[in-house]
């Protein structure tokens, strides 16, 4: 005798349409606790951390082994005694659930909706309409707060509203006005229970124009953009829009049989109808809090990051989350599939956020040890890669060696992109002193003949912007520009709108290294810094127009003028600039107490820039110390323009500066640098 059980609504079972007597609702939750596993064992210690909330009696498990051998005798009425059960089965150190395919009605309902989204559109009426029909209420509606219901009820009640769109779609679609009007009342209901479902309204608008209703047709267009302007902050998208337009020129393909009903006519509808249906069959065959998932949200991460803006950021903060999932899992092997998958390039020195960079670097050098020495040394070489790139700017030497270790390992295997990310850690380990942009120029190189041989775009706009940067550096414009172009090209072409930040920014540079006006490269620096406004990178953004404009009057030898730092906000760059504010301002007794307090700047693109800046107010002042130091730390780097390797700004070349602090120093301090 099959047992069938259901979901759409309280948890129930049925034999022969019968129903089952369940008992009290802890027999409930477990057959429904069993059936969110879908087939898969479910430990008895979970089930009572589950069933308790983590705060078991005692006696929870053997209540758990009543409960279930009380199911057992409800579910499979007709096995013998001491027959080995087939349905409610023991296994390992839990329990499994095994009912058909066919015989749990979310189970059914999944298989219908995606039958449908491939069916003509009478097929997919009568396929909707039967299963929506075994909707009950609510999934798992008697266990609303369980934390354990909470993913597979969200992921049904999306499925659902998904199936409504997609029947109202269906009768749309099938061309004549009864079938419309009935889409009309379904979708009224829809759209006034769910009113942020663009879909909803955009269907509702297209039913009424077939059905005759232009008028009602575009009142609903408009009281949609109403609520989501006036309610949520947010414009219509790009189909409600379109869909406006055309009801108001009456286009033929709004007409049944003329076109598509899902706004396929617009630009890139047909790839947003893809990912919409490819995304729900995913949410419907792959369980939530699988370890599929965490992998496929990384990768998802990843291609997030590179739009920039809330992309980025949105980006970051999920990363660090689903790497803490995966620690929960305890599985070091996913951990570090988790953390290495996110290899998006970089090409900044300074990371925007400390603290997750902090914490990226802390969960890959505890996975690295908790690696078994059996496990793959990719996994390895992508956690050494990930320390080396989040580290970068630290004083530590851990950074610089895990580069090593990540570009060995990389090299071995024979993996480009394993290599690429290698070198990018690589890259951004290449600043424990100043004047190495030649070694930052060989690896751009590298990155850009692998990246070009292998396909792997984002690794070659790096090794472009790298060679950009150490072109700069060593007064090389003419191949600069060569990689500058070259980089647009391919973010034109691959849709990467952060690389225009850096070769807007190098143009404005190409401008103070070409002798042009001052008042135009300032113009040039401040339009280059809009970029940066929602870019998403608060390491890059802050500070960086001051700092540019200050250096440029140090390249010049010009007076600060007012406008290049009033009010502006300094950012991770004051300490250098403020001394030379003050000496602006007359107040050199407080600059001499901001130089006696200065730092070394960071091991980063901006180091040389940053020392000249304080060499420049220490001659003014006549701080010998910090002519000292800035003289040692500036000499490996006599033959580079300082501050072009960032290929944002300058302060002009090295030598100039040097040459300036050894007129000011002793000879001793001349033997020392």
């Amino acid at each position: 005798m099959e047992v069938t059980f259901g979901v759409l609504g309280p948890v129930a079972a049925w034999a022969q349409d019968e129903p089952v007597a369940l008992k009290g609702p802890r027999h409930r939750e477990v057959l429904a606790r069993l059936l969110v596993a879908r087939r898969r064992m479910v430990p008895v210690t979970l089930l009572v951390d589950d069933l308790w909330d983590d705060d078991p009696p005692p006696g929870a498990v053997a209540a758990v082994r009543t409960f279930v051998a009380s199911l057992r005798r409800a579910v499979e009425p007709d096995r013998p005694p001491r027959a080995a059960p087939r349905l409610l089965v023991t296994e390992g150190p839990g329990y499994a659930l095994r009912p058909a395919p066919d015989a749990v009605d979310a189970w059914r309902f999944e298989a219908a909706v995606t039958a449908a989204d491939g069916a003509v559109p009478t097929t997919a009426v009568a396929l909707l309409e039967e299963a929506l029909g075994w909707w009950r209420g609510p999934a798992y509606a008697d266990f609303e707060g369980a934390a354990w219901a909470r993913a597979e009820r969200g992921r049904l009640t999306e499925l659902r509203l998904h199936a409504v769109e997609r029947l109202a779609e269906a009768r749309v679609a099938v061309g004549d006005a009864g079938t419309a009007a009935r889409a009309v009342a379904d979708l009224d209901a829809h759209v006034a229970e769910h009113p942020w479902r663009e879909e909803g309204w955009r269907l509702l608008a297209l039913a009424l124009y077939r059905t005759g209703r232009q008028a009602d047709a575009l009142a609903v267009l408009r009281r949609a953009r109403h609520l989501l302007v006036a309610e949520l902050g947010v414009d219509p998208g790009a189909a409600l829009r379109d869909l406006e337009l055309d009801v108001l020129r009456h286009a033929d393909h709004l007409l049944p049989g003329r076109g598509p009903t899902s706004g396929d006519h617009a630009p890139g509808a047909a790839a947003g109808r893809v990912w919409a249906e490819a995304t729900a069959a995913y949410d419907r065959t792959v369980a939530a809090g699988t370890a599929v998932r965490l992998e496929s949200t990384v990768g998802l991460l990843r291609s997030l990051a590179v739009t920039g803006g809330s992309g980025l950021l949105t980006a970051r903060e999920h990363r660090v989350a689903a790497i803490a999932a995966a620690e929960e899992r305890g599985d070091a092997e996913l951990t570090a599939r988790v953390i290495g998958a996110y290899d998006v390039p970089a090409v900044w020195t300074r990371v925007d956020d400390a603290e997750q960079a902090a914490a990226v670097v802390a969960a890959a050098e505890r996975t690295l040890a908790r690696l078994d020495a059996s496990a793959h040394p990719a996994l390895r070489a992508r956690l050494l890669a990930t320390v080396a790139v989040e580290s970068r700017g630290h004083r530590s030497a851990r950074g610089a060696q895990a580069a090593r270790e990540a570009e060995g390992l990389a090299r071995g295997l024979g993996d480009p992109a394993l290599l690429a990310f290698a070198l990018n850690g690589v890259f951004m380990q290449t600043f424990g002193r100043t004047g190495l942009a030649p070694e930052r120029d060989a690896v751009g190189a590298e990155l850009v003949d692998l990246a070009a041989r292998t396909g792997l775009v984002g690794f070659e706009v790096l090794g472009r912007l790298v060679r950009l940067q150490a072109r700069c550096a060593l007064g090389d414009l003419d191949g600069a520009d060569e990689h500058a172009e070259a980089a647009d090209r391919l973010a034109a072409r691959h849709d990467r709108p952060l690389v225009g930040v850096f070769t807007t920014w190098y143009r404005a540079l190409r401008l103070a290294l070409a002798g042009e006006p001052t008042s135009a490269v300032a113009s040039a620096y401040r339009d280059a810094a809009r970029t940066l406004d929602g870019a998403g990178m608060p390491g890059l953004e802050r500070g960086l127009l001051p700092l540019a404009l200050v250096c440029l009057r140090v390249a010049r030898d010009e007076p600060m003028a007012a406008d290049d730092v009033a009010g502006a906000d300094l950012g991770p760059y004051a300490p250098w600039i403020t001394p030379l504010v003050l000496l602006a301002e007359g107040r050199r007794g407080a600059a001499a107490e901001a130089l006696a307090a200065l730092p070394d700047p960071p091991r980063d693109l901006l180091t040389e820039a940053l020392w000249c800046l304080a060499a420049a107010a220490a001659l003014d002042v006549g701080d010998a110390t910090v002519v000292e130091r800035a003289h040692a730390a500036l000499a490996p780097a006599a033959g580079e323009v300082a501050g072009a390797g960032s290929g944002l700004l300058t302060a002009g070349p090295v030598a100039r500066h040097l040459a300036r602090l050894e007129g000011a120093s002793t000879p001793s301090h001349r033997s020392g640098g």
